[in-house]
């Protein structure tokens, strides 16, 4: 008889997000990993894998709780660029204001892995794709509502939004002080204007 398993892997699995979020991916150790999640090894390997599975699917639990926030307030009905700008200025305070000086974990992924894994980077620009595109569709919006002038590319726009959004994330993991990142916000989205 199978034995039941003594740990909730689904708060297991957000205790790992957490872990790796803060710690990344080469600086956390499994014994990290089994006294953080408070599980033994054994059980750790035979629920999640090896390290990198677990790696990878705390990645895919923090995009499922980050990037549904992202789409549903671009995608909100009426005016679209109080909204973008809404999320850029979040954006800007978040990072400003992250005492754990944690980041992103999608662009800490970009950071630590992206130039030698290839499962990382696909995983963080699918993640970038769809903010990219929810971006480009809100602002798309906001052009054919009259709030964007009609000489301005959604597109390229939404890129240099996401550029700096993620951009915001790395300056943020260090306390450059919260007038840098407001001050970048505000230069980009009076592009906007």
């Amino acid at each position: 008889m199978a034995r039941t398993k003594e740990f909730d892997p689904d708060a297991a699995l957000q205790s790992a997000v957490e872990l790796f979020w803060q710690r990344g991916y080469e600086a956390t150790s499994m014994a990290d990993l089994v006294a953080h999640l408070g599980i033994a090894r054994a059980s750790l390997y035979a629920t999640f894998g090896s390290k990198r599975e677990l790696y990878t699917k705390a990645m895919d639990r923090y995009a499922e709780q980050h990037s549904p926030r992202i789409l549903e307030e671009l995608s909100q009905p009426g005016p679209a660029l109080p909204a973008v700008r809404a999320l850029i200025d979040r954006f800007a305070e978040e990072a400003a204001h992250d005492e754990l000086r944690r980041g992103c974990f999608v662009t800490n992924t970009a950071v630590e892995l992206g130039s030698h894994d290839p499962d990382a980077a696909r995983r963080v620009e699918q993640s970038w794709h769809s903010v990219e595109a929810a971006l480009t569709s809100a602002l798309m919006r906001a052009r054919a509502q009259g709030e964007l002038p009609a000489d301005r590319d959604p597109v390229a726009l939404a890129r240099m939004l996401l550029v700096l959004m993620q951009g915001m994330r790395v300056v943020g993991k260090v306390d450059a002080g919260a007038g840098l990142l407001r001050d970048a916000a505000a230069q980009a989205l009076s592009l906007l204007d």
